[in-house]
């Protein structure tokens, strides 16, 4: 089957799975229905788009970094809003996202575990971003909803002389927890659960399947890392906690 000729049974799987996920989001009432639906629509354009571009340039070290970047300000943005947008937190978002992917690009790369070219730099450092958008935004939202669904004991703990930091601090530490809780079911059941894109993508490559689990450990060691920097950053920054924050949407 060419690839033109599975264009048409894609669209139409795409298209059922669609219906499927805002018929049962309808059925039940659920809010914002349409967000998945769009979410597929906006995904799937966006991924013909990018497959285009890759595809002359996946080899070019100055347009894979361009890529990067474009990636990164998008998930900081994402993030941000999914909290509250304002410059500030784009900038707490966006310097907490930095270090995280930073350092454990550092160490894959630098350690020799993966060549560092174009390709592995655009494969590896796309999926830490994007695992550390959404650790990020889980963590700031968990943080949020809790500090202000427990105000009261935050409230008693600071008129009793404890400071912002240790009146929120085991919100805090449950933040950071319950942010990298998905990322740790999924590493844990790698192989029994589930078998992660990188690694089948990598077999239907051609790669053998023992290089191929040997690149998706790395992956999945590089999103717990990555997703804890960034997710204690940003906790961190967050916990002194004066007034009780706003309500997210």
């Amino acid at each position: 089957m060419t690839e033109l000729d599975a264009l048409i049974p894609t669209l139409v799987s795409v298209g059922l799975l669609v219906v499927l996920t805002v018929a049962v989001l309808r059925g039940f009432r659920a809010q914002h229905i349409g967000a998945p639906a769009l979410a597929v629509l906006r995904g799937a354009a966006q991924l013909a788009l990018i497959s285009l571009i890759l595809s002359g340039v996946i080899t070019s070290p100055l347009f894979v970094g361009l890529a990067l970047s474009i990636m990164f300000i998008v998930a900081a943005v994402t993030a941000t809003r999914r909290l509250k947008w304002s410059w500030k937190n784009f900038a707490l978002v966006g310097i907490s996202l930095a270090a995280g992917i930073a350092v454990t690009l550092a160490i894959v790369f630098g350690t020799g575990a993966i060549p560092f070219t174009p390709r592995y730099a655009l494969a590896m450092g796309g999926i830490i971003i994007g695992n550390a958008m959404t650790i990020a935004t889980l963590a700031g939202r968990r943080f949020t909803e809790s500090v202000i669904e427990r105000w009261d004991e935050v409230e008693g703990w600071l008129a009793l002389g404890a400071s912002p930091r240790q009146s929120t601090r085991d919100l805090a530490r449950g933040a950071v927890y319950s942010a990298l809780i998905p990322s740790t079911d999924q590493t844990k059941t790698t192989g029994l659960v589930t078998l992660p894109g990188a690694f089948v993508g990598a077999i239907f490559g051609g790669i053998s399947p023992l290089e191929a689990g040997r690149f998706q450990v790395l992956v999945l060691a590089s999103i717990m890392a990555a997703g804890s920097v960034t997710a204690v950053l940003i906790i961190a920054i967050l916990a002194p906690v004066r007034v009780r924050p706003a309500p997210l949407r």
